[in-house]
């Protein structure tokens, strides 16, 4: 009899969800943080180095300079700046969706500290003895002139400073007013230069003791204002030197912003389309739920105050594919059981038990990866780290929890009994259940002898690794600025561009470039430009002025000293061994050494493959392609471990083989048993990959690039590398050494 409150209750409960994520999606995606490149602004890593001699730069000193940069910034009114402290003496400033760069980074990186001294540079007063807060910008009364005004704390002290520059007729009755004056400088050199350290040199006739003093220099109204506000906002303690900044255009963001999300959209609706074609009902539910999935992501990111990025929506379409995996490894394992004649209700449990250990053990591995590239990552790969691991775990949460509750009202309410056909599974396929004769797994309706060919696989796998390392040695890799240091920018015009305009606009600013420019974009109207060295700020307002008056897009400049680019190549070697160590050690606890050395084998056989076609393809191997390397690490070990948790599974079965002839079938079998869900998974995750390399931004192109190759790779080496190898080196042993398993709990390692 069908239990028809179980079908209302599922209906209630979708309706209710569906109105509550179809009236809060709007405000959620309103209030969340979008990063630089998705809404411009800019980021720099500044070194603090000692303003004098003997002077320590401690926690509060660089405490004291961050909040000296935050009301600087707030002087200007940039909302939700970001200020990180990093060791060892780093400050890291990002402001997203900034008007004017260069004025902004003009007034983070000025020491600002005003003194009044004599022409023969002589210090009298500094920006110590300024009544705190009293800068304005103001006109002078005759010549209607902007002017800065300030007051000193004591009028004694600026008319001594007066009378004494007075009673020396060498001084000229001239006082100097200069900013961020060095030892060294000089008021007969500096008053020559265009862009001179002098703001004012008033001359006077009598003794001024007064508090107000007027600055008076070749100030636009934005510039006095600029002033006033410098002075207000305090002098640094320290001295700033820039190692790492990248600037986008406010254009730049908005197009990639619009170009990702439709392509993350397209994505996500054909894994929607996939999995109800293969699934049938199963695949409704996980729709359903996959829908929940990306509106909870984006929730308890928001909540978590988390920036969106590029590579962000990058790692939530792709958690909507390793999400989805959850769903096929349940609904294949429900499949199985329906095929070998139990009822549906039978199957669902049975189901549900079976795939809960190898979801658990997937999730995990992919999580350590996540948390290594958070650890060791930049800014951008630190916020795509951590939506995937928010990811992993909400989808851990709606894939488990999620679709055993929505499918298990439709299976406790009678109403799939007697209906295989909703999971996919064709009458003719299931066996009587009293049968003692094992189903052979299948797919596309044959049975294929994998182990029989692992020979082949490896001389192919040989062949390949062969031929990528005397790629590697000829071409090289394209290495970006990350790792090389130096400058790269990025210009966008509305219209095709050619190199030859490119290269011109580049040689009229006196700049030689290091490598040819490169376009990209729809029509080719995005060329990316790269120079050996790291470009000055003053050099990078230059170009941002060139090309934005040129093309009325401002370009997205980012410069990296050799500093920075030594400590990022070397956090990639460390985040790769950390995340393989980690890796190595949790799937030895969960099954055995040879497991865990066979899958690092296997990952390592993944890293090498996108490693070596980035060299054959000259592609840009930047900070992100690491990112994408150890994504496909956590995707790859998941896929392995899934294989081996099924290889596990039917050694417990078996309870004791005794010959490499038994363990090879055992092999295979598990093989053949997961196939399907490996093809289906990897194409549902190549869904979302794809189409965020054809119709994503151009930002990150390549890093969609290594993520379809290391998919690919990754689910060869789990089918026809991993076990294989596995078999071969547990193999030899097997004979001397039986693999026994004792009557314990599901998750026992065998004893040997």
């Amino acid at each position: 009899m069908v239990k028809r409150a179980r079908l209302v209750a599922f209906f209630l409960i979708v309706i209710v969800l569906g109105t509550v994520i179809a009236t809060t999606y709007s405000d959620i995606a309103n209030k969340m943080n979008l990063g630089l490149d998705l809404q411009g602004g800019f980021e720099v890593l500044y070194d603090v180095e000692p303003l004098n001699e003997g002077q320590e730069v401690d926690r509060n000193t660089l405490e004291a300079t961050v909040a000296t940069l935050q009301r600087r910034v707030d002087a200007i009114g940039i909302s939700e700046p970001s200020f990180n402290i990093e060791e060892p003496n780093r400050i890291r400033v990002q402001l997203a969706g900034v008007e004017d760069q260069d004025e902004a980074r003009e007034m983070l990186a000025t020491t600002a500290n005003l003194s009044f001294r004599d022409v023969n540079d002589q210090l009298y007063l500094d920006g110590a003895d300024i009544k705190e807060g009293s800068a304005k910008q103001d006109f002078h009364s005759e010549t209607n002139q902007p002017i800065v005004t300030v007051k000193f704390k004591d009028d004694d002290r600026f008319g001594d400073t007066t009378k004494e520059i007075m009673d020396d007729p060498d001084l000229a009755n001239q006082v100097v007013i200069w900013m961020d004056y060095e030892d060294g400088d000089t008021y007969e050199e500096e008053i020559q230069k265009q862009d001179s350290k002098v703001i004012s040199a008033p001359n006077f006739s009598s003794v001024l003791r007064t508090t107000d003093i007027m600055i008076e220099g070749n100030f636009t109204i934005e510039s006095a204002q600029q002033l006033a506000d410098l002075l207000n906002a305090g002098s640094l303690p320290v001295k700033l030197k820039e190692e790492y900044s990248t600037s986008v255009g406010a254009q730049f963001g908005q197009q990639a912003l619009q170009k990702t999300v439709f392509a993350s959209m397209l994505g996500v609706l054909l894994i929607f389309i996939y999995m109800i074609f293969y699934y049938r009902f199963p695949g409704v539910v996980a729709a359903i739920t996959l829908s929940i999935y990306v509106y909870l992501v984006l929730l308890v990111f928001q909540l978590m105050n988390g920036v969106l990025t590029l590579p962000g929506i990058a790692a939530l379409v792709l958690g909507v594919g390793m999400a989805v995996d959850a769903n096929i490894i349940t609904y294949e394992r429900i499949k199985e059981e329906l095929k070998e004649g139990k009822s549906v209700k039978a199957a669902f449990k049975a189901g549900n038990k079976h795939s809960l250990s190898t979801i658990f053990d997937a999730n995990i591995t992919t999580m350590i990866a996540a948390a290594v590239l958070f650890i060791f990552g930049t800014s951008s790969v630190k916020g795509f780290a951590t939506l995937l691991m928010v990811s992993i775990v909400l989808s851990f949460i709606t894939a488990v929890f999620g679709s055993r509750l929505f499918l298990g009202l439709w299976v406790q309410s009678n109403w799939l009994n007697k209906r295989p056909g909703w999971f996919g599974v064709k009458k003719n396929q299931i066996q009587d259940i009293n049968s003692r004769e094992e189903i052979q797994p299948t797919v596309f309706g044959k049975h294929f002898d994998l182990v029989k060919h692992r020979k082949k696989f490896f001389s192919i796998s040989i062949a390949l690794v062969a031929l990528g390392i005397i790629c590697l040695g000829m071409f090289r890799l394209n290495l970006g600025i990350d790792f090389t240091a130096g400058s790269r920018v990025e210009v966008l015009a509305d219209d095709t561009l050619t190199a030859e305009e490119i290269e011109e606009g580049f040689e009229s600013l006196n700049l030689e470039l290091s490598a040819p420019v490169v376009l990209s974009g729809d029509n080719q109207n995005i060329a990316v430009a790269r120079f050996g060295e790291d470009l000055s700020q003053e050099k990078v307002a230059e170009v941002r002025e060139y090309f934005a008056d040129k093309y009325g897009n401002d370009p997205t400049v980012n410069t990296v000293s050799p500093v920075v680019g030594q400590e990022l190549a070397k956090n990639a070697i460390k985040a790769i061994i950390y995340a393989s160590i980690g890796i190595i050690i949790y799937v030895t606890i969960r099954f055995e050494f040879y497991s865990a050395l066979t899958a690092i084998l296997a990952l390592l056989h993944d890293a090498f493959f996108i490693i070596a076609l980035f060299s054959i393809t000259r592609l840009e191997f930047d900070v992100t392609i690491i990112a994408a390397i150890l994504t496909i690490v956590g995707y790859s070990i998941n896929d392995t471990i899934v294989t081996f948790d099924r290889i596990r599974e039917n050694l417990k079965k078996k309870k004791k083989v005794k010959s490499f002839a038994e363990l090879a079938k055992i092999v295979n079998h598990s093989l053949m048993q997961t196939l399907a869900r490996s093809i289906n998974t990897v194409l549902t995750v190549i869904f979302a990959a794809v189409m965020l390399l054809v119709f994503g931004a151009s930002s990150i192109t390549n890093f969609s690039f290594a993520l379809v190759v290391g998919l690919l790779a990754g689910t060869y080496s789990s089918l026809f590398i991993a076990a294989q190898i596995w078999l071969v080196w547990r193999g030899k042993t097997v004979k001397e050494k039986p693999i026994v398993y004792k009557e314990k709990s599901y998750n026992d390692r065998p004893q040997v």
